[in-house]
């Protein structure tokens, strides 16, 4: 006959008998065997490779790659364990097509991309609006808000299918820009007017919504950074964004801040939740 004693040893050796299968359950069916291998390529224009940083590779190229921007920050923060920055200043949406997707495949788990400004020549038009009295930028900023409405789309849709096709398992984030003025009439060396800089600023959101518009349309996630920047653009108290600077190749762009506490807490979050979206989607598939 079974003691008191020995039957208390007996229920604790089939609770721990339980609890083992339960935990082995769960490893199973809820927990990941290893930790997931992150592969990031980041692409784009000079708002993705740093300029307005002041601080670039050696590299051999005229793309003026950053250790200070966004991409290097996010790929430390989101433990890739691949990383391929091609983004390169200058970029149009043909650049990116031709010469960043060589890194791209099936194992390519994260990507980022912005462009499109270079396409609209937005930096040829603030550079004739900085252009002193009688000259005016009028028809310039009209000139870019066509390109931005007519043609633009039809090019982004012909790089996202692309980029689908060559890596139809990564999480990608369209990385939109930010508005650049304050709307003040504050540097000496700047001529352009607030009522230029109110067109420019409705120019940065023609941008914004068309980029977002064709981002969504082809199942990626849109990084919007103009909230984000708000309150930091030229002239502001705190600028995340240089105004006329030298070399002039700085001007217009994030700096180190910009990037650092603009772009690299909003792209890390978009691509997260973009990661989140898509292991729901892969559950609901099973």
């Amino acid at each position: 006959m079974a003691t008191p004693a020995s039957r208390w040893k007996q229920r604790l050796a089939t609770l721990a008998t339980s609890l083992a299968v339960t935990l082995a359950a769960s490893v199973a069916w809820g927990l990941p065997a290893h930790a997931a291998t992150v592969v990031y390529t980041a692409l784009g224009d000079s708002y993705s490779s740093g300029v307005g940083t002041r601080s670039y590779y050696s590299d051999g190229t005229s793309c003026q790659r950053s250790q200070y921007a966004y991409p290097v920050l996010v790929k430390s923060q989101i433990g890739a364990t691949t990383f391929v920055f091609a983004a390169c200043s200058g970029a149009k949406v043909g650049d990116v097509l031709n010469t960043q997707l060589g890194s791209l495949s099936a194992s390519t788990t994260h990507i980022t991309l912005s462009v499109g400004g270079n396409d609209a020549g937005f930096g040829s038009v603030i550079s004739k609006c900085a252009l002193p009295w009688p000259y005016t930028c009028w028809g310039e900023i009209n000139n870019a808000n066509a390109y931005i409405t007519n043609t633009l789309p039809g090019a982004l849709d012909n790089l996202y299918n692309r980029i689908r096709a060559l890596a139809p398992n990564a999480r990608v984030v369209i990385v939109g820009y930010p508005r650049l003025f304050n709307e003040s009439d504050c540097q000496s060396l700047s001529r352009i007017s607030p009522g230029e800089q109110v067109e420019l600023n409705h120019t940065a959101d023609l941008l914004a919504t068309t980029i977002q518009s064709r981002a969504v349309a082809h199942g990626f996630a849109f990084a919007d950074p103009r909230p984000s920047f708000k309150g930091h653009a030229v002239c502001d108290a705190t600028e995340w964004i240089n105004g006329i600077s030298n070399p002039t190749s700085e001007s217009y762009h994030p700096n180190q801040t910009g990037h650092a506490s603009g772009y690299t807490p909003l792209v890390k979050n978009a691509l997260q939740s973009a990661t989140v979206k898509a292991a729901a989607a892969a559950k609901s598939k099973k």
